[in-house]
């Protein structure tokens, strides 16, 4: 048995990195400012936002004076400079209606999915008389920004001494009974009574590879004369037989952090679904749920511009789609959830992986709030929308609140 551990951008967070799309806003932002400081046209403009000076200031008179003294600068607040830049007579701020939407949906969730508001754009514009040049400008509009938030995810510094103990202990810790079905508990039996059928020389080179990240107890042999090979899972089993035998860590950031906590190896391996930072070329930004209803629709508009950033179709692009079939494929699997909340934009994978065949088991770990509150119920509602074929799968395989966790311990590295 395997183990999969999903990586989205909370597991960013819970190591203090600012990669929030709100983080790469105020960027945006401080450095739009920032250009227009050193410049003496009357316009500033980019894909994304036109600013013009209707009076005879400069730039950097209202840069320097108005928004300094304001302390707008100093603190990176994008969202303070962009109001201050909306009301400000002196200034003509003009958005594009795809930029303009992601600053809206700021303003009455106070979060947004960049990825969401794209794709409910393009479904709008996918009806309008001039359905071709508006989502041939939209794509363009998301390649700038695209481009923009990897020169802002380039500048987050992320070093070995932001691992945390705790989260690399959950990452490889042995199998536990009470995250699976009676279904899936015959497929941990199966593990266990491979695992007893091997030869111990097999386990030392298997326990050499884990390290000391688990603390095993080295008596293999012994249970296996004990008990003449019969599998009984209790709290006698020695660690090394409820060890996975291989785990992929599926990163849905662009970030290097999972990176951290893998030696690549015969057991291990990082699998970055949508790209990485050192190739920019490589990156996967748009919507991938063609089960939503608009997506047909999308697509028999026979109209590329309509799929251009659609994930299920940019995945061909690389063999990362293909590593992570042929893992769902070779042993049954265990789902971790780290930092992903399972949100439609991915949902065509997430659906691919959690009704797959050898998925016995679906293990969420929560995020706490500082009122006290979680999110386990928000991401099983989010998950349950990823099951299409049979949501009785969904109860069977998630493992309920009680035997799950936060994704880290407060106060503890």
């Amino acid at each position: 048995m395997n183990r999969l551990v999903l990586i989205g951008n909370g597991f960013d967070l819970a190591h203090g990195l600012k990669t929030r799309y709100e983080d790469f806003l105020n960027w945006y932002w401080w450095q739009k400012l920032r250009i227009a400081a050193t410049k003496h046209d009357e316009e500033n403009n980019d894909l994304l936002c036109k600013m013009t000076i209707l009076t005879e200031d400069s730039w950097f008179s209202i840069v320097f004076y108005d928004l300094t003294l304001k302390g707008y600068l100093e603190d990176g607040n994008g969202k303070a400079i962009y109001n201050y830049l909306k009301n400000n007579k002196k200034v003509k701020l003009e958005l594009s209606p795809f930029f303009e939407r992601i600053h809206n949906s700021i303003d009455v969730k106070r979060w947004v999915d960049i990825e969401t508001e794209y794709y409910e754009l393009l479904k709008s514009y996918s009806q309008s008389d001039d359905a071709i040049s508006q989502m041939g400008m939209l794509n363009k509009h998301l390649h700038y920004l695209q481009e923009r938030l990897v020169e802002y995810l380039r500048t987050i510094e992320i070093s070995d001494k932001q691992v945390r103990t705790d989260i690399r202990r959950k990452i490889y810790a042995p199998f536990n009974i009470s995250d699976f079905s009676p279904e899936g508990q015959q497929a941990l039996k199966k593990h266990v009574a491979t695992g007893l059928e091997q030869d111990t020389k097999s386990w030392d080179v298997k326990l050499a590879q884990y390290g000391s990240i688990c603390y095993t107890s080295g008596y293999v042999s012994s249970y296996r004369d004990k008990h003449q090979g019969n599998v009984l899972l209790n709290d006698e089993l020695p660690v090394e037989l409820l060890l996975p035998n291989h785990i992929m860590l599926l990163s849905f950031n662009y970030t290097k952090t999972a990176n951290l906590y893998c030696k690549e190896g015969s057991i291990f391996s990082v699998n970055q679904i949508h790209g990485n930072l050192d190739n920019p070329s490589s990156i996967i930004f748009g919507y991938g749920d063609e089960l939503d209803e608009g997506y047909n629709k999308l697509k028999n508009k026979n109209d590329n511009e309509c799929l251009r950033n659609m994930k299920q179709i940019k995945y061909m692009m690389a063999d990362n789609y293909d590593r992570l079939e042929g893992f769902l494929g070779s042993e049954p699997f265990q789902v971790y959830l780290m930092g992903h909340s399972c949100g439609n934009s991915d949902r065509t994978l997430l659906n691919m992986i959690f009704e797959h065949r050898n998925c016995v088991s679906i293990k969420p770990y929560y995020y706490i709030f500082d009122n006290g509150d979680d999110n386990y119920l928000e991401l099983t509602m989010n998950i349950s929308r990823d099951f299409i074929e049979d949501a009785k799968l969904m109860r069977s395989r998630m493992v309920k609140k009680p035997n799950c966790e936060p994704l880290t311990n407060r106060n503890n590295n």
